[in-house]
């Protein structure tokens, strides 16, 4: 990897870091009236699988989605509009956070229902074969989805029809506060599992944005030469609540000595480290990348808040039944 490709994905992630960094600090406000739920200490996953997609590619997600929204070219502007229920936002102002969509940028959407957008994105896939497009769809998940009966249909559809999609579980270990342990048998494995529907299947460590760009290049090729799904597993950690911007250690599910461990596998700061010991990089650099995304963060906010809401005549407007 060269030098400037290095480089993009540090900085892309640390775009998204500051992002919502910054919409918890502005939370306490109660000008964000819709559950947030943050990425903070999961960059490197949406930087490293979106690095291979181009606009024409499909990528949709779950609740947890600030990040693959940013890291598949989501208009920033449009998302914090969303958040703050602004007619300017992404979905109209209508979705909030969960519901974010950007169609330009081949970002289908996200929903808050665990596992409900796995078989949309299949659909998406199927639709791309049928009409010999050559465009690839990505869905990503966290591990609970996992479990939901629809995953397990649709991987089974998906390998029948060798269908251009990529499952990408990122496993932060928790379902709200639910351990593993509580949920899945400690023999089973996913990919496994997943393996066994005759589906290409690789895992890794989802604080190295490299180790995910690497295994996302081979699934990317996998699909794109008509071989079929693809399923990648991450393993990585959610700094913050499930739900919200503050931290959460202290309410029992997980210990503070866990959150410190992974803390110091930030996927940021030790790539940082990485690149500055192979002098690619450099504190000047980075000092004028932070200022340029502050800048950046500063007026999406300006246009957020300075943006109108939704007039009242729009209120039954794309609804099914009214």
């Amino acid at each position: 990897m060269n030098p400037d490709l290095k480089k993009k994905l540090l900085f892309n992630m640390l775009r998204i870091r500051l992002v919502e960094e910054a919409i918890a600090e502005r939370y306490s406000e109660k000008k964000m009236r819709c559950p947030v739920h943050l990425c903070i200490g999961q960059e490197a996953i949406a930087i490293g699988v979106c690095a291979h997609l181009s606009t024409k590619d499909y990528v949709m997600s779950a609740h947890r989605s600030h990040g693959h929204y940013l890291a598949k070219g989501g208009d920033l502007k449009a998302m914090l509009a969303e958040i703050y229920g602004k007619v300017t936002g992404c979905s109209l102002g209508r979705g909030g956070s969960m519901h974010l969509v950007d169609l330009d940028a081949g970002f289908l959407g996200a929903t808050p229902i665990v596992g409900g957008t796995i078989p949309i994105a299949v659909g998406a896939a199927f639709g791309s074969q049928m009409k010999g497009e050559s465009r690839i769809s990505v869905v990503f998940m966290g591990e609970a989805a996992t479990e939901e009966g629809v995953f397990s249909e649709s991987i089974n559809f998906a390998s029948l029809k060798k269908l251009p999609v990529i499952f990408v579980c990122e496993n932060n270990l928790y379902s709200v506060y639910s351990p593993l342990s509580v949920r899945q048998s400690a023999e089973r494995n996913n990919s496994a599992i997943v393996k066994g529907y005759g589906i290409y299947t690789d895992k890794g460590d989802g604080n190295d944005v490299i180790e995910i760009y690497q295994k996302m290049e081979n699934a990317v090729g996998h699909a794109r030469q008509g071989l079929g799904p693809a399923y990648l597993e991450f393993d990585t950690y959610r700094w913050r609540e499930h739900c919200g911007p503050n931290y959460d250690n202290n309410i029992g599910y997980r210990s503070e000595e866990e959150y410190l461990d992974w803390r110091k596998r930030c996927p940021i700061t030790c790539f940082e480290e990485i690149l500055k010991q192979e002098k690619v990089l450099s504190d000047l650099e980075v000092k004028e990348t932070v200022k340029k995304i502050t800048a950046e963060i500063e007026g999406a906010f300006n246009f957020a808040v300075s943006s109108p809401f939704p007039p009242e005549k729009d209120l039954y407007h794309h609804l099914y039944a009214y």
